[in-house]
């Protein structure tokens, strides 16, 4: 049977200092129900803030909605990313993603979960590596 999740169902989630550097909020869109392994989030990241490294044992897609963000691979470019952008992950590449450092940034965040895990958390991105200049595309 369909299922409809009303907007404001779900309570939102301050994005942990453990995972994230500034303001970040996590509104929770839909969780995996077997067999399905695919959960989704809309994340928000307030200018400055950003996710720690991590990688995703079957990738993520991002699908940029507001603002203006930054992203990076591990030993890659920074690139620019905006609405209307669509970012993928590929599986198990370390990469961070948030905002610039003036411009708040919003995107949906699609992945699979792999015998229950969707990420694995790393280290925090340093504001040397967060500041570094950025590749235009």
């Amino acid at each position: 049977m369909q299922t409809i999740k009303r907007s404001g169902s779900q309570a939102s989630i301050k994005g942990s200092a453990e995972w994230f550097t500034g303001n970040v909020r996590v509104d929770p869109l839909f969780c995996a129900v077997e067999p399905s392994r695919t959960s989704a989030g809309l994340v928000t990241f307030e200018p400055g803030a950003r996710s720690a490294w991590h990688t995703h044992p079957l990738g993520q897609n991002l699908v940029v909605i507001s603002g203006c963000g930054w992203t990076q691979c591990w030993g890659g470019p920074k690139r620019e990313i905006r609405a209307g952008d669509v970012v993928s992950c590929p599986c198990g590449q370390k990469h961070w993603h948030g905002a610039t450092a003036t411009t708040g940034m919003s995107h949906i965040a699609i992945q699979e979960a792999l015998d229950g895990k969707v990420v694995e958390w790393m280290d925090q991105v340093t504001d040397e590596e967060y500041l570094a200049e950025i590749t235009q595309d």
